[in-house]
């Protein structure tokens, strides 16, 4: 195992499966939270489902952290090497010719994505790891209501909070426009579907990040609804 982890390959695939579950959890975490938008009362709900159930909680949480740092540290790792291989000197070679701007620049892309879930995880996973695992409180409740939708409506108060996730969410859709296409062809999936891909790529990176966006604008413009 450690063999395949070293290889060129193992890393590629590897680094695209780990894409393909965090883009599944993106897309499940932002279908969660649209249902704010439409129903608050649906979106506690569902919250209060995710935040209490023990195979989430226990099971699926933890694979979901250990997805994030997995994706991020093996995504170094491969510019690091890409780094190390751009440095040798070819003969009338121009590397913006044959890349695109997105594909030079995904660990930029990356290191503002990082620094948003470090905010994102200090908002909301901090907060209810406190609230849950050291207070000791599972009831969800504040004041005898449900405390999500009032927990998340504050957090986009701030206009400068507002403004560090839409840019974030900018930089995601950045990283998700080369990054969707590229997983599937780290697993040689691209051949004859190659525009297909690029299509779906193209339309999941701009629709998520718009709304994740959307719904940071809507609750900042409405904080009272």
């Amino acid at each position: 195992m450690s063999g395949f982890f070293k290889s060129s390959i193992g890393r590629k695939v590897s680094m695209a499966l780990s894409a393909f579950f965090l883009m599944f959890f993106l897309l499940q975490h932002f279908a969660i939270n649209l249902l704010s938008v439409f129903s608050p009362d649906t979106f506690n709900e569902v919250s209060h489902f995710m935040g209490t159930n023990p195979l989430v909680q226990f099971a699926l949480q933890p694979v979901l952290i250990f997805g994030v740092v997995f994706h991020f540290v093996m995504g170094f790792i491969l510019e690091l090497k890409n780094s190390k291989a751009r440095n040798v000197s070819y003969a009338k070679n121009n590397g913006g010719a044959n890349s695109s701007w997105m594909s030079r620049n995904m660990i930029w892309s990356g290191v503002a994505i990082l620094a948003f879930i470090i905010l994102h995880f200090i908002d909301f996973w901090f907060p209810e790891i406190n609230t849950k695992f050291i207070q000791g409180d599972w009831s969800g409740l504040h004041d005898g209501q449900f405390r999500y939708f009032h927990e998340l409506q504050e957090k986009f108060v701030n206009p400068i909070r507002v403004a560090a996730y839409v840019m974030a969410f900018v930089f995601l859709g950045l990283h998700l426009a080369h990054g969707f296409t590229s997983a599937f062809q780290s697993m040689g999936s691209t051949s004859g579907r190659k525009k297909t891909l690029q299509t779906i790529g193209k339309a999941y990176s701009i629709i998520i990040p718009l709304g994740f966006i959307i719904i940071a604008l809507y609750h900042h413009l409405n904080p009272n609804h």
